[in-house]
């Protein structure tokens, strides 16, 4: 069973609430393995490991990087390399003026001085400021770009048309920001790995997202459902649509799924 987790699992407020916790038990009792599939850095999973008691694994960072919950170690990286990093940024920028970088590197995050933050990241790396020379000076899990006005959808395919041939482009927020991975990573590439490695075939995959940055998961995966909050894009691409995320959606299943 893999779950996408802002939007998905958790609830808008960031937890997870006690109906999917013990949804994930019974997962995890019944032997099927629980992946947690995310958007996020390794550094914003502390909280959510918790929760299966620092077991398993977890896909980060749209698929660039694995990281085991019970080490807290990152075991595996697919990275942007630096001369493609510095060719999409100097791309982007002399075409797309007004858009800000920043970088998640296996150990770290860094952004331009005029990059928006939010969330944790307002207030536990707010002071991290470097120039672009510095920011693509070595190799990194996921770049981002954010766009004070673009509509997200608008600025993927823009993103897409430039720089699809070098990176891939996703998004997963109501904001104009772009997440880019290595060319040709996707949550789908680091979850068909690890299936292939416990020997899972994708048809006994049961598979949960809400954004376009999962699309390629739910399309892989045997069966795929939307929490009722997705984007509309996702609604339309899932074998079927479960109660919100501040609903317990996942969690309906899974009590249905693992009885």
């Amino acid at each position: 069973m893999a779950t996408d987790l802002d939007g998905t699992a958790l609830r808008g407020d960031g937890s997870v609430s006690p109906r999917t916790v013990a949804a994930f038990a019974k997962v995890e009792d019944s032997g099927a393995v629980l992946v947690f599939v995310t958007g996020r850095p390794p550094r914003w999973m502390s909280g959510v490991a918790g929760t299966v008691r620092h077991r398993g694994l977890a896909i980060c960072a749209n698929g660039a990087l694995v990281y085991d919950l019970h080490t807290e170690q990152i075991v595996e990286s697919h990275l942007i390399a630096v001369e493609v990093l510095e060719q999409v940024v100097a791309q982007l920028r002399a075409n797309m003026p007004g858009l800000a970088f920043s970088v998640e590197y296996e150990g770290g995050f860094a952004h331009e001085s005029d990059y928006r933050l939010s969330g944790w990241d307002s207030r536990a790396v707010g002071g991290l400021r470097v120039g672009t020379s510095t920011l693509t000076s070595r190799p990194c899990a996921k770049l981002l770009a954010f766009h004070p006005s673009m509509d997200p959808d608008a600025l993927q395919t823009a993103v897409c048309d430039m720089v699809g041939h070098l990176v891939t482009p996703t998004h997963s927020s109501g904001k104009g920001l772009i997440e880019m991975s290595a060319h040709g990573v996707t949550k789908a590439t680091a979850l068909t790995a690890l299936a292939d490695e416990l020997g899972i075939d994708r048809s006994q995959v049961v598979a949960f997202g809400d954004m376009p940055n999962d699309l390629p998961m739910l399309s892989w995966a045997g069966t795929s459902y939307a929490v009722a909050n997705a984007h509309p894009a996702v609604l339309a691409a899932v074998d079927h649509v479960t109660a919100a995320n501040d609903d317990d959606g996942v969690a309906l299943v899974l009590e249905e799924l693992y009885r």
